[in-house]
């Protein structure tokens, strides 16, 4: 039998007015130094509000309404003096944030959005005033897969790469740009200090520029050729552990699920107890452990991203 999706919100968009909404909470005075704040605050300024605040009715009134999601965005309303906002009216009142959910931006996002907006018409220094960066820095990340092949950006799509590792991309070929990119998602590290290591473990027939791409302050010839001889040994043996990682991955939640089994009889638990209780104490550790849970991604092994704490 099939069961229907419950909504979270009701179906239209009301315009409600400020003074009838209340905050759960307050926004920290420290956080409205914050680039994120200027940000909101320039946004909403030149484009109006993106994402209509989540309230919900407060009991016995039908004019007042708890704020549930938005409260950087109720605050920036506040002091523009705004008198009316549109709002979606959730159904439940769950006092967490909405959108604990969304992931943040990764470089090739925003350059792909840059990258829209200026095919579409919009002036670049009005994506700068309306993000309160410097018109420059739009400039550097709509130039930023400039060099990168389709492969490698492919890989990166979705990580944490950032503008620096990039510029680090761009120093060498195709082909090492793919293979840098791969061992950057194996490892989960998108780091310049590991992007620049790997430019310095790559052979120079594969360096864009023979010459200055390699150099290291402090390193000589021979101590370069040395690590990369070392970081070539380290790049085969990460990658042969690799292809039984998901395999001993997958071993391990069978293994802890039965634990779990076990540990969910009671004689069995009664009887470990009683004989080894250190044991069994070892066995509920593991059993309880979080290294498995749903906070890792099942396809990379790794942290899920964080999110953002509002967004405009």
């Amino acid at each position: 039998m099939k069961s229907k999706v419950k909504l979270a919100c009701e179906g239209a968009i009301v315009e409600i007015s400020l003074s009838d909404i209340l905050p759960m909470r307050k926004v920290a005075k420290n956080s409205k130094n914050t680039v994120k704040y200027r940000q909101i605050v320039s946004s909403i300024k030149q484009i109006g509000l993106i994402e209509p605040l989540v309230v919900h009715r407060q009991k016995g009134s039908d004019h007042q309404y708890m704020l549930l999601d938005g409260n950087v965005r109720y605050e920036v309303l506040m002091e523009l003096k705004v008198a009316s906002v549109k709002c979606l009216i959730a159904l439940d009142d769950e006092a967490f944030t909405y959108n604990h959910k969304v992931n943040r931006l990764t470089a090739i996002q925003e350059h792909f959005m840059i990258m829209k907006a200026v095919k579409s018409g919009v002036p670049e220094s009005q994506i700068a005033d309306v993000l309160d960066i410097d018109v420059a820095l739009i400039r550097k990340k709509r130039d930023l897969l400039v060099g990168i092949c389709p492969e490698a950006v492919s890989l990166l799509k979705g990580k944490k790469a950032t503008n620096a590792s990039f510029a680090q991309l761009r120093k060498v070929g195709p082909m090492r740009q793919i293979e840098m990119a791969e061992l950057m998602c194996a490892t989960n590290n998108f780091s310049d200090s590991y992007s620049k290591c790997l430019i310095a473990a790559t052979p120079a027939d594969q360096l864009v520029d023979k010459e200055s791409s390699r150099e290291v302050d402090g390193l000589s010839s021979i101590e370069m050729a040395r690590m990369e001889r070392e970081m070539e040994t380290l790049t085969k043996d990460f990658k042969q552990i690799d292809k039984v990682h998901g395999k001993n991955v997958l071993n391990l939640v069978i293994a802890v699920g039965y634990l779990k089994s076990l540990l969910d009889n009671a004689r069995v638990v009664r009887y470990l107890a009683g004989n080894y209780p250190e044991i069994l104490t070892e066995l509920q550790k593991v059993s309880e452990s979080r290294l498995l849970d749903s906070e890792v991604d099942p396809e990379t092994g790794t942290d899920k991203p964080e999110s953002d704490e509002d967004a405009q």
